[in-house]
């Protein structure tokens, strides 16, 4: 590979890191074609980009966006990496990670999760994949925050139609006394 060859690549991952919120850093050597084909396909059907790269090409792309990732490059950028990248959920990526090694095996610790980036926010290690499947997406987040905001006036209106024949009801036997 030329000079030129890495520094397109490099422009090219750089622009593509910047332009994406969220991006995992896995480590799938050991794969056979036929498991890293299946990856990519489970991937690409979730609306994953996945796609490997030499370590150096990775750590300047890293260098040139504006947030610090020199710590997370020391420790994510070793052997085989390569990267997810979602444009949507920040999720997402993780919960293909651990779908992917349950359909393996239990034993199966492939695809080796290494580090991610969600909206800027650095998770380093293995340890923090099964949390990051947690993590809630924008959109859920605002559902939820919705549906809380809709609940007390759905309870008040739901009280109040219910009421309705019983004050009737009341208000109809009141005029009946009197009369």
């Amino acid at each position: 590979m030329t000079r030129e060859d890495k520094k397109t690549i490099i422009e090219e991952l750089t622009d593509k890191l910047k332009t994406t919120p969220h991006f995992y850093i896995a480590d799938a050597s050991g794969f056979s074609v036929a498991q890293i084909n299946s990856f990519r396909k489970v991937c690409f059907e979730k609306g994953l980009e996945y796609r490997v790269y030499k370590n150096t090409l990775i750590k300047k792309a890293l260098e040139n966006l504006e947030a610090d990732y020199a710590e997370f490059a020391e420790q994510t950028l070793k052997g085989f990496s390569g990267i997810l990248f979602s444009q949507e959920v920040g999720n997402l990526p993780a919960k293909v990670i651990l779908d992917f090694r349950k359909k393996l095996g239990p034993k199966e610790k492939r695809p080796v999760f290494k580090g991610a980036s969600v909206d800027g926010d650095q998770f380093l290690g293995e340890a923090n994949l099964e949390v990051l499947s947690k993590l809630k997406s924008k959109e859920e987040l605002v559902g939820e925050v919705i549906s809380l905001l809709q609940s007390p006036a759905t309870n008040v209106v739901s009280a109040l139609q219910s009421g309705k024949n019983i004050l009737a009801g009341l208000v109809k036997t009141l005029a009946e006394k009197e009369a």
